[in-house]
Parts: structure tokens; C-alpha cells; sequence
């Protein structure tokens, strides 16, 4: 990789695989969503720089996104509407984003000469576990309009793949977090009220269990699948292979933080009992057979540091603890 192009890289695991990329040495072609703010999101955070060269814009647009990934020998798509219960209000959107910009990066990667493309996935698309560990072959169960969507765009990065030999891989990291996750995920959500002063902190449901990746081990299995020579046409899980429920995670920030709260259930964070996903639990073995990656953040360790990082005053500013962000 010299040359690459991501799109979502304002967002909060495509900022921190810019960083990744830039510091392999790459030069970084970086897509922000176009507002009329110019508002680069996280990568303000990072610019500017030489090495990284920020655009605006919108993967809605097929025309677009052949200016964007022109040149470019590795294309990361990251950009998509991730957050589960706004699908259940604008599902639309979400076909809009998730499936059909990325039928416009793979089209502009076959046009530009089939450039090397690595397609985010989500393990929502397994839904609820039928076996665990979830292997690349679990079946894929569309749980929420979210995951439909996501299910839809891994197919269609895939049929290019099998349809013009476009080399593809969709790449499955498991659930994330970490510093410049927004709260429309658990973990910032519990520690912006705690960190707030809230005594009765709201949650959803708190039996489900995840494999959490620290955003960085995330931002690096990227990299290394990539890099790889043997990942075209697969699908791969990022995972470390452990799972916890939403219950001990919760514990867990109370007892960094020191806190001593009380958990409330609100209706409004529950998804629809047939949408939860209730388990999931990955196999990392193939990133691991045919990458050097290996998970090097334990839960507890980036915990401390996305606490850290939230707590900070000017990072605490940005978020609205008593506010339920769908």
C-alpha cells in the first residue's frame, strides 16, 4: 500500500485507521461526508498533514466516488449508517448508504482496473449465535434493518468478486470501541452519564454478550489484511475470540470510575425481541492464520483509556450524557 483512499474516515473507527495508514507510511486520501460546515469530523483531530489529503463529499454519488478512488491502489470503504435503532425509523437511508454506495466503490474500483478493495462488514449480520465460536460461515441473519443493509453490501462487494474478479475482501470486525465512539454505543453512553454525575444510569438490555475489539486492534487488522496476499474474495472476522456480557462491561466502567450507581432500564434502548442479538462470540482463527494480527488491548485496558479519554473536558463537551442518541 502507497496510495489509499478510505471513505468514513471522519468517522470513529476510519479515523483511527487513517492514523494506522499513515503511520505504515501511506499517503491517505480521506473522505469526510460533505456539510456545509466543512466540518471534517474526528479527522480534526489529525489534519492536516502532508501525507493526508482530506476530500468531502458523499458515496451516494456513483460519480463521486470515481474522482475519489482514482489513483488509489487500496480502497478502505468504511463509510455507512451504523447505529441499529435509527434504522428502525429511516431503513430507507440505510439501503441508500450501506448497499448502494458501496456498489458505487465497487464499481469505481472495476472501472479505475480492479483496485484492491476491503469492504467493512459488521457481526451483526450473524445475528444471534447458532453456534459459537462464529466462524465466516455462521449463517447470516438479518436481525434489524441495519444488518439487512450490511448484509446486502457484503453481497455485492462479493458478487464482483465472483462476477469480474475484483479483489475484494469484507472485512468483519466484531463490536468496537473506544476513544471517538459516539454514544449511540453502550460504552460511551454508560461512562458520559457517570462521568456527568448521573446516580440512576439509563441502559437497554443487559444479558446480551459481545466481543469487544479496542478500536485500535480494529483500526490495525485492517492493515494487516490488506497487506496480506491471501484474503482476496474472503470475508474475515476481527475478534479476540472472548465474549462478556453487557452486564460485566457496566461493572467494569463503574469500578475504573469508581462510581456507585444504579442501573434503570428504559424502554427506549430496548431493540424489538426478535431484533436483539443476543450472543456474540467470534472466531478470529482465520486473521490469525493468515495475518501476523493478533488482539493486544484487553477489555479492562481499553476501557481505562476510552475513560480516560472521554473525561477529558474538552472530549466530555462533545457528547449529550442525558440525551438518548439513537
Amino acid at each position: 500500500m502507497k496510495n489509499v483512499a478510505v471513505t468514513g474516515a471522519d468517522g470513529f473507527i476510519g479515523s483511527h485507521l487513517v492514523e494506522e495508514l499513515l503511520s505504515r507510511g501511506c499517503r491517505v486520501r480521506a473522505l469526510a461526508q460533505y456539510n456545509s460546515f466543512n466540518n471534517w469530523g474526528w479527522l480534526e483531530e489529525i489534519a492536516p498533514r502532508e501525507d493526508l489529503d482530506v476530500w468531502t463529499g458523499d458515496v451516494r454519488d456513483p460519480e463521486f466516488c470515481r474522482r475519489f478512488t482514482e489513483g488509489a491502489d487500496t480502497v478502505f470503504h468504511l463509510a455507512a449508517l451504523i447505529a441499529i435503532p435509527y434504522s428502525y425509523i429511516a431503513p430507507d437511508s440505510y439501503v441508500d448508504t450501506n448497499i448502494k454506495g458501496t456498489l458505487n466503490i465497487c464499481q469505481a474500483a472495476k472501472d479505475h482496473g480492479n483496485q484492491r478493495v476491503l469492504v467493512t462488514s459488521t457481526s451483526e449480520v450473524y445475528g444471534t449465535a447458532r453456534y459459537v465460536p462464529i466462524d465466516e460461515k455462521h449463517p447470516k441473519q438479518p436481525q434489524s434493518p441495519y444488518s439487512a443493509t450490511k448484509i446486502g453490501a457484503d453481497a455485492i462487494a462479493l458478487s464482483f468478486h465472483n462476477a469480474f474478479d475484483l479483489d475484494v475482501t469484507v472485512v468483519r470486525p466484531f463490536n468496537t470501541y473506544g476513544p471517538r465512539q459516539s454514544a449511540r454505543a453502550i460504552i460511551p453512553t454508560i461512562i458520559t452519564q457517570i462521568a456527568s454525575g448521573v446516580k440512576e444510569i439509563k441502559v437497554g438490555d443487559l444479558t446480551p454478550t459481545r466481543d469487544f475489539n479496542y478500536v485500535t486492534d480494529t483500526a490495525r487488522g485492517f492493515a494487516e489484511i490488506a497487506e496480506a496476499p491471501a484474503t482476496k474474495g474472503l470475508e474475515i472476522n476481527i475478534a479476540t475470540g472472548k465474549e462478556v456480557s453487557m452486564e460485566e462491561v457496566l461493572h467494569t466502567i463503574a469500578d475504573i470510575m469508581d462510581a456507585k450507581v444504579e442501573w434503570v432500564t428504559d424502554p427506549q434502548r430496548l431493540r424489538p425481541s426478535k431484533s436483539e442479538v443476543f450472543r456474540l462470540l467470534g472466531d478470529n482463527s482465520l486473521i490469525t492464520r493468515l495475518t501476523p494480527w493478533r488482539p493486544e488491548v484487553s477489555l479492562r485496558e481499553g476501557l481505562e483509556k476510552t475513560i480516560a479519554w472521554i473525561c477529558r473536558p474538552e472530549n466530555l463537551s462533545k457528547f449529550k450524557p442525558l440525551i438518548y442518541n439513537k
